[in-house]
């Protein structure tokens, strides 16, 4: 296929599959706690706007959490098909980590999430509320082993190699490896922005359509509210990610800097955009800031960064992919912080929700974080490259020994499915978003005072039952 190796096909194969999963746990981690938020607002005010959009936005993270679900069973597969060697070599460690998940986050979310979706009215107020706030813990448990698991590939400590094999002598050191901390906290709070971005979206397209209620206004300030919070905090922890990038992956850094040697009596310039070129070793048509390298990588005007060229031609990063994959990252980072300070003048102008070009932006962000979330993770896997255990083993090591056809077909029947099963998905929750929360409260109205929450909370039509039956 196009020329492709064996190789490359499988880590294409695995950049497809995983970039269509990560975007459903990114929403369902966001979702969940976002749902928490609604609930214990609903419980303390006895506000029925934030019930109603419990309701909503619950038939939603049904929807996203199950999408969630599918993909990532096939991605458990995945490692035992098209990266048997990797299993077999680093299975000692990934392989308890994932089932730690399974034993904590994924029990946790299965046992409450019935009781969350199923539940309302049929247990008490503070049980619902708890197995809500379950489901939510959940999602977060999951990602701090899914991060454990990846952030040891990427900084490797507490074990030693016995027999070909790798064998955990630590696992505190394993769990608390060094860049742990970072990416854990940059992809939870990459998953909340993300949910803010497509809550705030909703709202903001509702409130162009002209539903002006306060159900829909109410999701697109809380949605605001919450860019406008987190957007600076992300900022701050990527530069946090970056310093500890820069003392346990150099290459990575160099690799997305474009930075390829310092010359004498120079301070490292900021590449703003230009296009790393790996057979000429040289970054073309670079547009740069000088020194203002030096001083976001090292906080320091006389810092250095190591250069590409300090690093064997087979140990280096693809430049070329991780340049462009990080700036458009951080560029839409950037548009969030805009965001954010542009709904705070606007609320303080008293225009929130009549500025129809604030509006229009606040829509078309609705994917950005998403978008962020996929290329941060193209960024931080290709940057680790040629490693897929960073220092410890080689990519071209981990990969099943199939055939480039093998691969092409598997490939072309992953893409096949994956447009049918999931498209269909998403088409489906964007048209449970489209029908918003109005709708919900209209379900309700029609239920009368005493309100029985719908047996089929995927639905997106109505559900004709009453409360005899519920």
């Amino acid at each position: 296929m196009l020329g492709l190796s064996a190789l490359d096909l499988a880590r294409v194969q695995f950049g497809f599959t995983i970039s269509f999963h990560i975007i459903f746990p990114a929403i369902s981690i966001g979702l969940a706690s976002y749902l928490v938020v609604l609930e214990g607002l609903w419980l303390w005010k006895k506000e029925t706007v934030y019930r109603d959009l419990y309701h909503f936005w619950s038939k939603i993270f049904a929807v996203n959490f199950a999408m969630g679900v599918v993909s990532g069973v096939v991605m458990a597969y995945q490692f035992g098909t098209n990266w048997s060697y990797f299993s077999s070599f680093a299975g000692g460690v990934t392989g308890p980590l994932l089932t730690y998940e399974v034993l904590t986050a994924f029990f946790l979310e299965a046992g409450f999430l019935g009781v969350a979706l199923f539940g309302w009215n049929k247990v008490g107020p503070g049980l619902h509320f708890f197995a809500t706030a379950m489901v939510a813990l959940g999602t977060l448990v999951s990602t701090i082993w899914i991060l454990a698991s990846n952030s040891w590939m990427q900084t490797p400590q507490g074990f030693e190699i016995l027999d070909g094999r790798v064998v955990p002598v630590d696992w505190l050191k394993v769990i608390l490896n060094p860049s742990f901390p970072y990416r854990l906290a940059h992809m939870t709070v990459a998953s909340f922005l993300a949910t803010a971005l497509f809550v705030g979206a909703s709202g903001a397209w509702h409130l162009l359509k002209g539903r002006d209620t306060i159900r829909v206004r109410t999701m697109l300030s809380m949605a605001m509210w919450m860019i406008l919070i987190v957007a600076p905090i992300q900022v701050e922890l990527g530069d946090q990610h970056g310093l500890n990038t820069l003392e346990f992956q150099p290459a990575k850094i160099a690799a997305i800097e474009g930075h390829w040697e310092n010359k004498p009596g120079e301070n490292v310039p900021l590449i703003l955009f230009g296009w790393p070129d790996m057979k000429t070793e040289t970054t073309r048509f670079a547009v740069q800031v000088p020194d203002l390298g030096s001083l976001i990588l090292t906080h320091s005007w006389n810092g250095q960064v190591p250069g590409l060229k300090e690093f064997p031609p087979e140990d280096r990063p693809n430049s070329t992919v991780v340049f462009w994959t990080f700036r458009l990252m951080v560029g839409l980072g950037m548009l969030m912080v805009l965001l954010g300070l542009w709904s705070f003048v606007q609320r303080w102008r008293r225009a929130l929700y009549d500025s129809r070009f604030f509006l229009r932006f606040a829509v078309l962000m609705g994917p950005a974080g998403l978008i962020a979330i996929i290329a941060g993770w193209v960024t931080t896997e290709m940057g680790r490259q040629p490693w897929v255990v960073y220092g410890v083993m080689r990519t071209e090591d981990a990969v099943a020994h199939h055939s480039a056809l093998e691969l092409t077909a598997t490939l072309g029947l992953f893409i096949v499915m994956y447009f049918i099963v999931f498209g269909t998905g998403v088409i489906y929750m964007l048209k449970l978003v489209a029908k918003g929360p109005d709708h919900v409260s209209a379900e309700d109205d029609a239920h009368g005072p005493n309100i029985q929450r719908p047996a089929r909370p995927f639905s997106a039509a109505p559900d004709e039952i009453g409360p005899a039956i519920s």
